[in-house]
């Protein structure tokens, strides 16, 4: 049942915006499908999808690259404030709440500079192999 109602999930958010958890449910339930808020709330997270302001957007990784891309444009537009490099590292700040969501989209992304992120409530740590990928992913993140 698990998999089937994630499935359904990926599919729902993929073909049309939903900015709520109870849009959602009943979108689910008229597929058959019955969910309670934290039931959502945890398959979302297993699943990796992010909530931007047009709604929840699918993980990355499960989209194109371009796709990809547009997920964390908006997820930069709409959650980063500063950008700041330590040699090897990028730090980002966030509106308050918004690290997560997009260390997942930079995670989602694939980025061949990034080796990881750690998010807080509103900073991430993005490590980068060395100074030079520093420098780009920053260029990059003020380039979105």
């Amino acid at each position: 049942m698990k998999s089937r109602r994630q499935r359904e999930i990926l599919s729902l958010i993929e073909s049309q915006a939903f900015r709520t958890h109870g849009r959602l449910a009943e979108a689910l339930a008229a597929r058959g499908i019955a969910a309670s808020q934290g039931t959502l709330s945890r398959d979302l997270r297993q699943l990796g999808v992010v909530k931007t302001a047009a709604g929840y957007a699918a993980p990355a990784e499960a989209q194109g690259e371009d796709a990809a891309r547009a997920v964390l444009q908006q997820l930069v537009g709409q959650f980063l404030v500063r950008i700041e490099t330590a040699q090897n590292l990028v730090i980002l700040r966030t509106e308050p709440g918004g690290a997560n969501a997009l260390a997942q989209g930079l995670d989602g992304a694939n980025l061949p500079e990034i080796i990881g992120t750690l998010a807080g409530d509103d900073t991430i740590f993005v490590a980068t192999a060395d100074n030079a990928a520093a420098r780009r992913v920053r260029a990059m993140l003020e380039e979105l």
